[in-house]
Parts: structure tokens; C-alpha cells; sequence
């Protein structure tokens, strides 16, 4: 932590955010090594995670964060100067100025901010399984019905997407046509039973996972038009970052669902991304709080691939800022990616409090002047031992300060002025409206009534080689694909720009050479992308 700067003040390098015997700088250039801010509950966690985010959105850095009691949304109004805010700026030396931020609400139940939706293809069969609380059986009928929905042209778009797939996978013998033909999905249910034993008691199972899903509202998230997340990384005309606030007090009634969105949306940044390295600032930064429900539960192979990300995601120029109560609640493997360190105060009332102050005491560099584990538990409201890196990209020794005051207003905003923003939102009208384009529910019900035509993307009609390559050239230059809607092409040119060409080439030309006879155009690209994390490609 520098002391040369005598200006307290936000600067194009670094971010005021506190001052005691030293003086707290978070140094752009190094706020995409990640961060973790922790502390019980109301010792003032909310106020720093406004008081960072206002310090990158002046630095023209977007953000991203969850707004679990709606306290974040007054960094759209003008700060009020309340005796205590003013008292706290003239004891730094900072003269308080009000000043508030550009800021576009999201909520995926589309009641509090504009809509957010995500394709069931995009979410993919590991996110989706963890989503549903499904055990490994259940998730390996559920990664059956999407392969089979890639080599049948099926999109998965929304929850009925999935419902009928489910349904046409299903073993049901007994099933006959009008005209006694054999049942018309009778090649869906045989291509499933290719793949291992498909029962219809677990696939029964998978359907009431997903009514319950349902009953949480989680249908509204799933369709089109899909988020562009891209609409995250925005500037208002000054220049300064866009905050993006997730509305998130209703979805915190379905943790799973919560945790499962943000652990997508961190992996769709992972993908889509470039390469950036070390850059002057961060892209975009993202604070996940609550973020204990991200790893509670979770399978190996998940947490593998969430600290995967996590490393990894740093070099794509995005921040990750962790908020939760005790750093214990956060994996040791993920809490070494973590330089930049808040901790508010915590109290040792149980053992395993006294494990979390120990914990938090040892992840910092030891300060002589400071017994850490014992000042941990004597912060004050508003108070927080800090170690950012330094030049280096080492933590700079613990230091006790005082987080200087947010400049926006501290607390919610009214509907009315919620209203007022959205109606002002650069992104109004985009995702307002949900469509509900041919899928594969639409697809189905087509062959149960003997309609469905080769545009369907059914098997074996494709018109032959010549037809499936006249396909595949379509669809990679999108003249077959719904506007709105990730073609294939799209898919595979956003993954060559990661740095991964001879992995895409290899497994085009792989899939190529099984898919002759099927329906080639429609897989390849859904295929290559799907990844554990609904996206990622496997390493």
C-alpha cells in the first residue's frame, strides 16, 4: 500500500478505498488477481463492495454484481452527505462530493430489472444436473438426451424444449402411429438406448426435478432472446464503467438456481473472451456474493472446473470478487487465487468461528504492529483489515483502515426511481419481450403428427452428402439459423479465438467423419463447445 499520494482520491492506476496509520490503494492493473471481502453480518461488507465498484466504474471498468438485499441499488442516486458520511470523509481527510453512476438492473424473473435468459443448450447437462439436484445416474440420462439432441437437429431452448425430449427418449414400446406405423420417435428412443440403459423411472425423475425447478420460477429463465453478455461490458457517454446489478433478493429463495446462474455467467465470460493478458484494468470485474452457495454441495468435477475458471479467467482481463461471511466458506484451492483481501469483523462465539478468525488471521502477510487473529475480532462497524497486491503483484503487509465512504447513495432506491432507470436503459426493449422460436418441442410434436418436413433437421434427411455439406456451409454462415439464435459458425469462430484452433479443427473433421448419414450441420458445433460448465471446452 503506497503513502505518497497524499490526494485521497480515486486516480486512473488506483482505487481509494480506506485510510488508517496507511493508506488502502487497490491498484487496477492487479484487480484481475481476484478478491475476497468477508466479515459478519452488518459490519459493513455492502458499503466496501459499493465503495470498490464506484472506484472501478470512474476507472471506466463495467461491473457486474448480486444484489441480495437491494442495499446496492442507491449507486444509481446522488449520495446524500448524512453527518456520519461527512464525519467519516473530514477523519480521512476527503471531502465528501455526492456523485452517483449509470446503472442498468437485471432479474431473471424479469419483475425488478430487464429479463435474463439462458438457452438450455447454453447452460449444458453438468450446470443443468446440479441445478436439478440429480445424482450421477440422473445426470448421465440428462448428457444421453442432449447428445441425442445434437444429432437430431433438436434445439434446446427452453424448459418444454427439454420436457419433450425427455418424453421422446423415454422406452415406451407400446407407442403406434394412427395408421399402425411404428411410433414416429421410435429412431430417438433407439439412438437414447445406443448410448446405455435410458429407464422411464428415471426419466420421471428428471420431470419432477424439473416441476420443481418450475415452481421456483426457474421456467422464466430459460429461452430467448438470450443474454448477450456483452451488454454487461458497456460505458455510459462519460466514460465511465456501467454497473450491472443482478436483483437478487427473490432468486436467493432458490440458492441452487442462484448459484447455478452465476457459476454460467462466469463460465460464458471464460468462453467468449479473448485472450487479453496483463492489462492497465480489468474488462469487467464480477462480485458473486453469497458466494458460499457456489461451492456447497458441489461435485469434484465441478469445483475442478470452478477453480479452473477462476485461475484461468484472469488473463481474459475479468476480475472475480468474492463476498461471504468467513473465508472458510471458500475452497483452498480457490482462496490461493485471491490476492486482494477486505476482512470486516468477526465474532468467535463457536469453534468453528474461532477456525474462521484463525483462517482469515493466517491468509494475510503478518504486520509486526498488529496482532491480526485479535484485531479481527475488535473491528468496528465500517472497519476492515486490508492486504492488496502490490507493485510486484505480492500482498502488501495487513493493515487496519477505516473504508472511506461511497460517494452514491447508501441504501435501496424507490420502484419509482427503479422505474425511471429502466425506462433509460440502454438495453430497454432488447430482452423485454421473450420469443418462442421453432425448437425442439415444436419439432416433436411435428413427427407425432406426421408434418415434419427435412428442415426439421430429422435424420437421414438431409438430401445426402452433397445436401448435409450444403447445410454445414449454411449454418456457418447463418443463413439457416433464427436471428437471435448462437449459429454454429458463431460457436466455432468464438472458440478458434481462444487460442484452441488445433483442438476445433480436429474435432470438426472428427465429427464430420461420424456424422456422414446424419445430420452434421446441427451437431458440430453444439458438440465441440458443451463443456462441463455448458460451455467450456474440456481440457
Amino acid at each position: 500500500m503506497a503513502t505518497s499520494d497524499n490526494k485521497l482520491a480515486d486516480t486512473d492506476e488506483k482505487i481509494f478505498v480506506g485510510k488508517g496509520e496507511e493508506t488502502a490503494w487497490l491498484t487496477l492493473a492487479l484487480a484481475n488477481r481476484h478478491g475476497l471481502v468477508t466479515g459478519a453480518t452488518g459490519t459493513g461488507k455492502t458499503v466496501t463492495l459499493q465503495v470498490m465498484a464506484e472506484g472501478f466504474a470512474r476507472a471506466g471498468v463495467p461491473v457486474f454484481a448480486a444484489d441480495i438485499k437491494g442495499d446496492l441499488s442507491g449507486i444509481s442516486e446522488v449520495g446524500e452527505a448524512k453527518d456520519f458520511i461527512v464525519k467519516r470523509a473530514q477523519q480521512m481527510g476527503l471531502t465528501f462530493q455526492p456523485d452517483q453512476f449509470s446503472t442498468v438492473f437485471w432479474d431473471v424473473f424479469g419483475e425488478q430489472g430487464h429479463p435474463v435468459r439462458a438457452t438450455v443448450t447454453e447452460m449444458g447437462p453438468l450446470l443443468l444436473s446440479r441445478m436439478l439436484d440429480l445424482n450421477d445416474v440422473q445426470e448421465g440420462v440428462l448428457n444421453v438426451a442432449f447428445r441425442v439432441a445434437d444429432e437430431n437437429g433438436l434445439a434446446l431452448i427452453d424448459m418444454k424444449d427439454l420436457r419433450a425430449l425427455l418424453d421422446a427418449i423415454a422406452p415406451d414400446g407400446s407407442k403406434k402411429a394412427a395408421d399402425g406405423e411404428e411410433d414416429p420417435l421410435a429412431p430417438i428412443r433407439k439412438a437414447a438406448q445406443g448410448y446405455g440403459n435410458v429407464s422411464k423411472a428415471t426419466v420421471g425423475t428428471i420431470q419432477r426435478q424439473l416441476l420443481v425447478l418450475e415452481n421456483q420460477g426457474g421456467a422464466k429463465f430459460f429461452g430467448e432472446p438470450a443474454l448477450t453478455l456483452k451488454d454487461f461490458m458497456r460505458t455510459d457517454r462519460d466514460g465511465r464503467g456501467m454497473v450491472n446489478i443482478l436483483v437478487a433478493d427473490k432468486l436467493m429463495q432458490s440458492p441452487r438456481l442462484y448459484a447455478t446462474f452465476l457459476l454460467w455467467m462466469l463460465s460464458e465470460l471464460f468462453e467468449e473472451l479473448p485472450e487479453a493478458g496483463d492489462l492497465p484494468k480489468p474488462k469487467l470485474v464480477f462480485f458473486f456474493d453469497e458466494a458460499h452457495l457456489l461451492f456447497n454441495d458441489a461435485p469434484k468435477a465441478l469445483m475442478d472446473k470452478i477453480e479452473q475458471v477462476v485461475r484461468l479467467i484472469r488473463s481474459k482481463g475479468v476480475g472475480v470478487y468474492f463476498v461471504t461471511q468467513n473465508p472458510i466458506d471458500v475452497p483452498d484451492k480457490v482462496l490461493a487465487q485471491l490476492g486482494n483481501r477486505v476482512q470486516h469483523a468477526l465474532r468467535a462465539f463457536t469453534p468453528r468461528d474461532q477456525k474462521a478468525v484463525a483462517a482469515a488471521a493466517q491468509t494475510f502477510r503478518p504486520n509486526p504492529k498488529l496482532d491480526t487473529a485479535r484485531v479481527i475480532m475488535e473491528l468496528a462497524k465500517g472497519e476492515a483489515l486490508v492486504s492488496f497486491l502490490e507493485g510486484g503483484g505480492t500482498p502488501s503487509m495487513v493493515e487496519r483502515v477505516m473504508v472511506r465512504p461511497p460517494s452514491a447513495r447508501i441504501g435501496p432506491i424507490t420502484p419509482e426511481e427503479r422505474k425511471a432507470i429502466m425506462d433509460a436503459s440502454p438495453v430497454k426493449g432488447k430482452y423485454d419481450t421473450a420469443i418462442d422460436a421453432e425448437s425442439a418441442y415444436e419439432i416433436i410434436q411435428k413427427r407425432l403428427a406426421g408434418t415434419a418436413t427435412p428442415a426439421d433437421g430429422a435424420p437421414g434427411e438431409g438430401g445426402g452428402i452433397l445436401g448435409q455439406i450444403g447445410s454445414i456451409v449454411a449454418t456457418i454462415f447463418g443463413t439457416n439459423v433464427k436471428r437471435g439464435r448462437l449459429s454454429t459458425g458463431q460457436v466455432i469462430a468464438r472458440n478458434v479465438t481462444r487460442s484452441v484452433t488445433d483442438k476445433v479443427v480436429g474435432g470438426v473433421v472428427a465429427d464430420l467423419g461420424k456424422s456422414v448419414g446424419g445430420s452434421v450441420g446441427g451437431s458440430i458445433g453444439r458438440a465441440l463447445v458443451r463443456g462441463a460448465l455448458g460451455g467450456i471446452l474440456r481440457r
